[in-house]
């Protein structure tokens, strides 16, 4: 099948660089609504865990579920995606992901207990894994090239702010609400989001009968759940906490997923590969995937660690952790349409390089936080941290200056027809990066902290030096970002692009 018989003659722009037809925008901008209420709901729940132990009088490894749960949900059904997005139209794909995350959230809301309260966490994932790929792969269709990356700034503002809010929201909540109102909080929006959706999102794709091989769906399962799971694991079991030795779903995950890519690649000469590796071949979208690995483990890490940091060493309040967040993550999403209109007119690496840079020199600057938390306040915030926010800050700006070009360079350098998968892949490996980093920086600090405990040292300091050398190690790993920059391309055209793939998609 063409690349011409994927895509409606309705909406597909004119001239190259025609602006998208009113419907394609109009479902642009519900999934931009949507994906922020979902990324929002990812990181709503992070503080919110003492909370919910004495409210549910569970212990934090089982309370941690709540949140490994909606990680391994996610890993197993984003190597679905690409087939989803190719065997059903835009508008089936909303409408059910939309579903899911509303039905989700009010079980999430109403649930009596812990059990039911998983239940609901799971089907808000199945919905949410859906959404990210969609918005993009909709965005790389019917987005001329010449406007990709001021729209996919806009996707970068979603990213960032949602994140970043997320905690200042759930502290807020939490200081003067029950638990379930961060749940509450969400269902209206996701409610008009889907209702929004029923009634005017028309279809903008068409679908194509896809092959949907059960061996690759439980291979994938296999694979991606248990990487997820074992890295996850390694924290607790750095800390003791731990049902059984990560090393054991590690394995089991990359034997899985040996067997996986295996398959997926005697399965592509029939084109009935569930996730098509194809995209691999390109060198702009290799190299570009692994800088955002290393990007997204960095993020990650900073992001659990920098809470840490404030609230076991300087003992400050949820609240106060998330506001002092707070302006970094707003700080990414404000810059992400300046950068994306930048990079339609000078290309990736002139905003790569200098973004992993700054990263580079922010987690470096992290290390020299102080144990002893300042006593001197200017407005809000103590000198200390004041120091925190300028430095989150100088590390949002760089990663915002990283993420829109890798994204979109990346991505379009794909052939059409590779777009679905090629964003399936994308999110599978984020969540695998996300995953492997919070593991490194949580094993990095805990065993540094240990060493120092066995060595006499005062507990609350030793966290401190250990969460310093989490932060150094992540320096080390924006390094070779840097390094790895200098070898980002602008990608080719579509046209050229598909001319490449030509040979390889040909039996």
């Amino acid at each position: 099948m063409s690349v011409d018989d994927r895509t409606p003659e309705a909406a597909t722009p004119e001239t190259p660089d025609a602006p998208p037809p009113a419907s394609v925008k109009l479902v642009i901008g519900l999934l931009l609504v949507a994906t922020f209420v979902m990324i929002l709901n990812e990181t709503i729940m992070s503080v919110a865990i003492p909370v919910l132990m004495v409210d549910l009088n569970i212990t934090a490894s089982t309370a941690q579920w709540l949140t490994t749960a909606f990680m391994l949900t996610m890993a197993v059904v984003i190597p679905t995606t690409g087939f989803l997005l190719q065997r059903f139209s835009t508008r089936a794909v909303f409408i059910t992901a939309m579903s899911l995350f509303t039905a989700g959230t009010l079980l999430a809301a109403v649930a009596p207990g812990f059990g039911i309260l998983v239940i609901g966490r799971v089907i808000q994932a199945s919905g949410t894994a859906v959404m990210i790929p969609l918005m993009i792969t909709t965005v790389l269709t019917f987005i001329p090239e010449q406007r990709r990356g001021t729209v996919m700034g806009f996707i970068s503002i979603v990213i960032a702010v949602a994140p970043a809010t997320g905690p200042t929201i759930s502290g807020a909540i939490l200081d003067h609400l029950d638990w379930r109102w961060m749940f509450y909080f969400m269902l209206p929006i996701a409610a008009i989001a889907l209702i929004l959706g029923v009634v005017l999102v028309r279809n903008i794709t068409t679908p194509r009968k896809a092959p949907f091989d059960v061996a690759s769906v439980l291979l994938s399962v296999i694979a991606f759940a248990g990487l997820i799971y074992g890295l996850n694991g390694i924290g607790e079991a750095a800390t003791g906490d731990t049902p059984m030795p990560p090393w054991v779903p590690i394995v089991i995950g990359v034997v899985g997923l040996a067997l996986f890519v295996w398959r997926q690649i005697s399965l592509q000469a029939s084109e009935s590969a569930l996730l098509d590796l194809r995209p691999f071949k390109t060198r702009t979208f290799t190299v570009g995937i692994i800088i955002l690995l290393v990007a997204m483990a960095a993020l990650f890490g900073a992001i659990m660690l920098l809470p840490l940091f404030m609230q076991n060493v300087w003992h400050a309040s949820t609240m106060e952790t998330g506001l002092v967040l707070l302006p970094g993550g707003l700080v990414m999403g404000l810059i992400a349409p300046f950068v994306g209109a930048l990079y339609d007119k000078v290309g990736p690496r002139p905003l790569v390089t200098p973004g992993a840079i700054l990263v580079t020199v922010a987690l470096i600057l992290l290390t020299t936080l102080n144990a002893e938390p300042a006593t001197s306040e200017f407005w809000i915030f103590t000198n200390q941290e004041w120091k925190v926010v300028g430095i989150h800050v100088l590390l949002s700006l760089g990663l915002g200056s990283m993420m829109t070009p890798l994204m979109t360079s990346a991505l379009g350098s794909v052939p059409p027809l590779m777009y679905s998968h090629a964003s399936a892949i994308q999110n599978t490996l984020q969540q695998l990066a996300g995953a492997a980093g919070t593991a490194l920086f949580i094993t990095v600090m805990t065993r540094s902290m240990t060493a120092e405990i066995n060595d006499g040292v005062e507990p609350v300091l030793a966290q401190a030096n250990g969460i310093h050398q989490a932060f150094y190690w992540g320096a080390g790993f924006a390094i070779l970002a840097v390094v790895l920059s200098l070898l980002v391309r602008r990608p080719k055209s579509a046209e050229e692009a598909v001319e490449a793939a030509e040979p390889a998609s040909t039996h």
